[in-house]
């Protein structure tokens, strides 16, 4: 039964994450123990400052055995005391849960340390970004599939896999260096970064078609990079099935062609292209870090790049829990999708 599909790649989606969460959580196990002594090492030392300026008389026996016992309360409090294995376990639940604790080094805008803050932070706004560049992608790059199929062969045809050619061997950073260099500087049509002027307009819709105006540039760099391999792919998908019996069948009971492409051609060829485009999709958020450090954009690719000049190990980890997560409930809800756009496909059910 389908439900029971559902449940185990469900849990097969759970497990799969709790073993990468323990993975980068042994990974940055020694890093991240060493940030933590040094920060316990500060806090104590400010502490011991604060109590000698109370109690100027204090002998350096007495300041020592204070500074012994809270440096032992600290590491007790936050595992540090515990053998590699637990503490290892204990940072992999902590995340599971998404307790990251605090920060080392950065704070969100509203100055807060909390990871989850930061994080929380900065989500909406890589979503926004590559969320409006995949539906603007997914949009273009099926139409005009859709209409290199139907004229496969022909001039226009040839000519746009001439053009997807040549975009396909540019890196997405240069072109985004060379679109800010045309259209910021040499052409001032958009802003070359950030994601608000500075100050921001005051009002509502000021904010808003500033926030559109920030994200234009951005977002055409990233569709017209990307459409023209999807309509390529989704070109030789629908060829490919124009070929199978049951369109020859549709013809010959004398559908249109208009609904033998829609209907029934574009039903069948959906899987892949759909797989195509949300890993697309979840591959540019976790991989934004170049693009969204050119553009300035205050996403998480850029947050990613900040927090490793920092060194801010909970940041770091809170970043890759987020794109992980993205990542593996992507490919789930891929699974649970197919049986629907593919009556051929018969999930979960025996041969």
């Amino acid at each position: 039964m389908y439900w029971k599909y559902v449940v185990r790649r469900i849990l097969y989606a759970a497990l799969i994450m709790v073993v990468c969460v323990f993975i980068f959580s042994a990974l940055f196990n020694t890093v991240a123990d060493k940030v933590m002594r040094g920060q316990i090492d500060e806090q104590v030392k400010g502490e011991i400052v604060q109590i000698q300026k109370s109690n100027r008389g204090m002998h350096p026996e007495q300041l020592q055995a204070i500074r012994d016992q809270r440096t032992a309360q600290l590491y007790a409090q936050y595992h540090l005391n515990e053998p590699m294995m637990q503490r290892i376990m204990y940072r992999t639940l902590s995340s599971l849960v998404f307790n990251f604790g605090t920060s080392t080094q950065m704070k969100s805008l509203a100055g807060s340390n909390n990871v989850n803050t930061i994080i929380y932070e900065r989500i909406p706004r890589t979503l926004l970004l590559f969320g409006v560049a995949a539906v603007l992608d997914i949009i273009l790059g099926v139409w005009l599939g859709l209409v290199k199929a139907r004229r496969a062969g022909k001039m226009m045809d040839r000519s746009t896999d001439l053009v997807t050619m040549v975009l396909f061997g540019l890196p997405l950073w240069w072109l985004g260096m060379m679109f800010i260099m045309l259209f910021a500087f040499a052409i001032p049509i958009f802003p070359s970064s950030a994601m608000h002027a500075s100050p921001p307009p005051a009002d509502a819709l000021g904010n808003f078609l500033d926030l559109m105006h920030h994200l234009a540039l951005p977002v055409i760099t990233i569709v017209l990079f990307g459409f023209w391999g999807r309509a390529y792919i989704t070109r030789n998908l629908v060829v490919s099935t124009l070929q199978e019996d049951f369109i020859m069948s549709a013809r010959a009971r004398g559908l249109s062609e208009r609904r033998i492409l829609f209907g029934h051609t574009l039903r069948s060829a959906a899987p892949p292209i759909v797989t195509m485009s949300l890993l697309a999709l979840v591959v540019s958020i976790g991989g934004g870090l170049i693009f969204e450090g050119i553009f300035s954009w205050p996403g998480l690719g850029n947050l990613y790049w900040q927090a490793v000049q920092q060194n801010d190990v909970p940041v770091l980890m809170a970043d890759l829990m987020v794109t992980t997560v993205l990542f593996i409930a992507c490919l789930a809800f891929l699974d649970l999708i197919y049986g629907f756009l593919d009556p051929r496909v018969k999930v979960g059910g025996k041969a």
